[in-house]
Order: structure tokens, then C-alpha cells, then sequence
């Protein structure tokens, strides 16, 4: 088994740390104060107490670090080499109806490249960790992707638009569905997408793909799933970090989700 090195410990414990937070204050969700970012974007301050116990744990750990964060923004450090991408409460939506289903995600990306990634499932208890070179794991369990090489028997995850996207947006997310729906096995809509890459690395999805993410959404998960042995990809070609549109799947279902969904994604509908 491999063991994360120093800077990965302190990734784990700052996770840990935060999700205490988060299950003290999902225990008494109906009290938490909510408000609106945005059309069908919500934060409470669940989020904001999580991400500051991240904050101050990192902050004390690894002086210096940069840090790109949902709440606070970017601050930077005297490090520029390297920089924590954090979200502190992934699946805000599910947490705040009750339901069990939601993460804390944080990446390291050093000179330019995601090298680490930890992802904590606090409903479960679940630690998915990687680093480059030391692979992917929960547990004591090193992860691989599913071996499926067929779409028919695969299980896809995704994320659809909510409030608030331009109709376009709504259009291409139904071309894209319609276009892979039917050649495979089922799909599902979990509300985080740090847990979806997560299942991808360790199996229980076959394949994720999804537009207009943020980093902090990716990051975490975009280091176990390659760790894992999986292919990640921007959608139409482009940086994945700088546009959100995600495509993962291990090597020999990933092209074949990936062609038919730019297509579909390119495609204008009918007049």
C-alpha cells in the first residue's frame, strides 16, 4: 500500500477537519442561514465555516501556498508554485434538502499541474486520495477504473443545467443526452461532481462528463481519476481546468463518449 507523502496528509486531515464541520451543521440544516449567488446558486454558511477550518488548517501547514477557493476567491500566497484549489461543501444543493450526498474536494496544483487530490464523502466516511506517481485510493483499497469496453453495459454520470442557464445551454445539455442515452446501460444525476469523478476512479461509474464546471468542482477529482488509470479530457479539445467541460471514462470508453457527445454538443438544432 502507498502511503500519501507530507503535503498529502495534511490535505487528508484538513478534508477530515471540515467535514466535521459539515456533518455538525447537516445535522441542523433547517437552521442554517442560505442565500443566493446566483440563479439556482446557493450557499449557507455550512460552506462558509467549512471552508474557513480548511483555510486556517492549510494556511498553518503549508505557509505560503496559494489558494483558489469557492467563498473566499483567490489568495495569494508567497509560493507561486504552488496553489490548493478547495471546494468546501461539493453538492451544496443536496446538503441543503436533507440529502446525504455531498463532499469536500481539494487539489494541489504545483507549477501549472494538478498533482494531488482528496476528496471526502462525510456521509460515508469515505477518504479518496491521490497523488501522481502514488496512485489512487480509499482506504487501504488502491483504485482502478471500471474494465467495461462496452457503452451498452455502461453507467454514465452527468450534471444538468439548472435555473438560470441560457436556453442554449439547456438545448445542448438535451442533444447531448439524447444523442448517448441510448447506447448505454443507464444514467445518473448525483448532484456532485467531485463524487461522480471519485466513482469513476474507483468503478461504481464508468464514465462523467459535464460542461461549465469551476475548478474547485475538478481539481480533486481530475488527479484520481487519472491516478486511477482513466482518461480526462476537455469536452471540445481545449483546457479542462479553464473551461469546466469534463469528460472521464477509462481508455477504452472514452472515445467512445467523447466523439459522440462535441458532436452533439456542436450540432444546432433543427429549424
Amino acid at each position: 500500500m502507498s502511503k500519501p507523502s507530507a503535503v498529502g496528509n495534511v490535505m487528508i486531515e484538513a478534508a477530515r477537519r471540515a467535514g466535521r464541520s459539515l456533518a455538525r451543521d447537516f445535522g441542523e440544516v433547517e437552521y442554517l442561514q442560505v442565500s443566493s449567488k446566483g440563479p439556482g446558486d446557493f450557499v449557507s454558511n455550512a460552506d462558509h465555516r467549512a471552508e474557513d477550518v480548511i483555510f486556517e488548517y492549510l494556511t498553518k501547514a503549508r505557509p505560503g501556498y496559494s489558494f483558489l477557493m469557492e467563498e473566499k476567491g483567490f489568495v495569494e500566497g508567497s509560493d507561486k508554485t504552488n496553489r490548493f484549489i478547495i471546494d468546501p461543501l461539493d453538492g451544496t444543493l443536496n446538503f441543503l434538502h436533507g440529502q446525504p450526498h455531498y463532499a469536500v474536494s481539494i487539489g494541489l496544483e504545483r507549477d501549472g499541474k494538478l498533482v494531488a487530490g482528496v476528496v471526502f464523502d462525510v456521509s460515508r466516511n469515505e477518504i479518496f486520495w491521490a497523488e501522481t506517481g502514488r496512485g489512487a485510493w480509499l482506504g487501504q483499497r488502491k483504485l482502478r477504473v471500471a474494465a467495461r469496453k462496452k457503452l451498452d453495459r455502461s453507467v454514465l454520470a452527468t450534471g444538468a443545467p439548472w435555473f438560470g442557464k441560457s436556453t442554449e445551454t439547456h438545448m445542448q445539455f438535451s442533444r447531448e443526452l439524447s444523442t448517448i442515452a441510448p447506447t448505454i446501460a443507464g444514467i445518473r444525476r448525483n448532484g456532485s461532481a467531485a463524487l461522480d469523478l471519485a466513482w469513476v476512479a474507483c468503478g461504481r461509474f464508468d464514465g462523467f462528463w459535464e460542461r461549465g464546471l469551476n475548478q474547485w468542482d475538478i481539481a480533486a477529482g481530475i488527479v484520481l481519476v487519472r491516478e486511477a488509470g482513466g482518461v480526462v479530457t476537455e469536452i471540445d479539445g481545449k483546457d479542462v481546468l479553464q473551461t469546466g467541460s469534463i469528460i472521464a471514462a477509462n481508455p477504452d470508453l472514452h472515445p467512445l463518449i467523447e466523439s459522440p457527445i462535441r458532436n452533439a454538443g456542436k450540432r444546432k438544432p433543427d429549424n
